[in-house]
């Protein structure tokens, strides 16, 4: 039986996130070709599925690190963790980051002409939630290094970020108030 932290492993689930990426990129690249009238509506809706995506790894990480700073460096547990963590970040939270950014771009662009005070409210709270993102990214690379400097209290504080960001971001793009 193999190993879940066996590197090969790691590799795949990366081709694999690269693989469906390109797919993804070539669907949407055929859904602007055939119907570019429509095409906004299928933007929207894969931005949907990136931004929960990104915000399932955004809420599930700082969970992982809590877990993890209880383990023993160098146990397997531990090293689990850091395969955890690591496949987290690199395979599903980056691509769906990426994926949402640069959908919403489109939207932001093609629809509102990046015009309206409530789309720069939203897009300064999002580049608040990729900066939390990218500190994600460093505190997987010190667990990785076990360097765990962060008691478990702070990352259970830190796990209230992206939910308050989000519930902000939510209510500007629905409600617009400004």
């Amino acid at each position: 039986m193999t190993e879940q932290t066996d590197p090969g492993l790691g590799r795949k689930a990366r081709l694999r996130a690269a693989t469906a990426l390109v797919l993804v990129v070539l669907v949407l690249g055929a859904l602007y070709l055939m119907d570019p009238d429509n095409f906004y509506l299928w933007a929207k809706a894969l931005h949907v599925v990136a931004v929960i995506s990104w915000m399932a790894g955004l809420l599930y990480m700082p969970r992982l690190f809590i877990y993890h700073f209880d383990s023993e460096p160098g146990s397997k547990q531990s090293e689990t963790f850091k395969v955890m963590e690591q496949r987290l970040f690199s395979v599903i939270m980056r691509p769906a980051m990426g994926a949402a950014w640069l959908l919403g771009l489109y939207m932001a662009w093609t629809v509102y002409g990046f015009q309206g005070g409530w789309l720069h409210a939203k897009l300064l709270l999002v580049f608040l939630l990729s900066g939390y993102h990218e500190f994600l990214g460093r505190s997987v690379k010190d667990f990785a290094a076990d360097k765990r400097d962060k008691s478990p209290r702070f990352w259970r504080l830190m796990n209230e970020v992206p939910t308050l960001l989000m519930l902000f971001i939510v209510i500007l793009v629905i409600v617009k108030p400004f």
